[in-house]
């Protein structure tokens, strides 16, 4: 009630006068079923002008933080959320992005439409980054079709950091459903997972025009901070154990050296291996 009374009597419609958004291709959202909107992600306030322009209501996938903060700012910033049709996304990977990502399949199991950003997070500079799998994970085992939108100058509006937005006009390109039917056997399949979520960044490099970069925008940002990124998908995996030579098993202190540096080798390659699937998994969430 309260998210309908704020698009359709309040909010919206001061927002509309405000900044005028104009759009093309809103009847490529269904009128009815469920349906993924994979969107690229500018601001922050490209979580209230798409839905606003949408008929029907989209529930996003939103960072956990937003509903954990303290104090009097954090309790509003969470009624607001969840007040606004917004689930918590964790994107820590692992159980707690299952967890979340169940989420999102309850949404689409009810018939809704579900918001999701596959960056993961907002781009640090207007550029189009690698998208996580998490969409296409949710797009092949619920089955339904994917509805790429671009949205167009909200970077302008609120720029990261920024808290009160400048006024000017922006829009958004709702592009044709993408249907990944044929790959619903393989939901489980990395490859095709990668697959599926690179057609789906194709989709919304082309629509929104913006310079496509091939690395994860978490990733740009840590570098950006001075932090360091932990171990990614680009991450090269340390050498493989060295086969035995002349079939004949090494033996004394140099032996038991190789060995050790072998199950080494295999411990990093494993941990390599899956900080990288926490990277790709590690959710399609909003994120600052």
């Amino acid at each position: 009630m309260f998210y309908w009374v704020m698009k359709r009597i309040f909010l919206g419609p001061v927002l509309k006068l405000l900044f005028r958004p104009w759009v093309k291709g809103l009847d490529n959202i269904p009128a009815n079923g469920p349906a993924i909107i994979a969107s690229n992600h500018l601001s922050f306030s490209d979580s209230i002008f798409m839905p606003l322009m949408v008929r029907r209501p989209v529930v996003f996938l939103a960072k956990s933080e937003y509903f954990t903060g303290t104090g009097i700012k954090g309790r509003l910033t969470a009624l607001f959320f969840r007040l606004t049709n917004q689930l918590p996304m964790d994107r820590s990977g692992g159980a707690a992005s299952e967890a979340s990502l169940g989420a999102g399949m309850e949404v689409l199991s009810h018939g809704g439409l579900l918001g999701i950003y596959p960056e993961g997070t907002r781009s640090p500079d207007s550029r189009l980054y690698r998208g996580k799998v998490g969409v296409a994970r949710l797009a092949l085992k619920a089955g339904v079709p994917v509805i790429p939108v671009a949205m167009i100058g909200t970077d302008k509006v609120q720029p990261i950091g920024k808290r009160l937005p400048n006024i000017r006009r922006i829009g958004m390109i709702f592009g044709e459903p993408l249907d990944f039917s044929k790959y619903r056997d393989q939901a489980e399949d990395r490859i095709v997972q990668r697959q599926v979520t690179d057609e789906i960044m194709f989709e919304l490099m082309r629509l929104s025009g913006q310079e496509y970069v091939d690395e994860y925008a978490a990733v740009v940002k840590l570098r950006l901070s001075g932090q360091p990124a932990r171990p990614g998908g680009a991450a090269e995996r340390p050498a493989s154990p060295a086969p035995v030579q002349g079939g004949q098993a090494r033996t004394g202190n140099g032996g038991a050296r190789e060995q050790q540096q072998d199950h080494a080798n295999q411990q990093e390659a494993a941990k390599r291996e899956n900080a990288a699937k926490q990277e790709d998994d590690g959710g399609a969430a909003a994120a600052v």
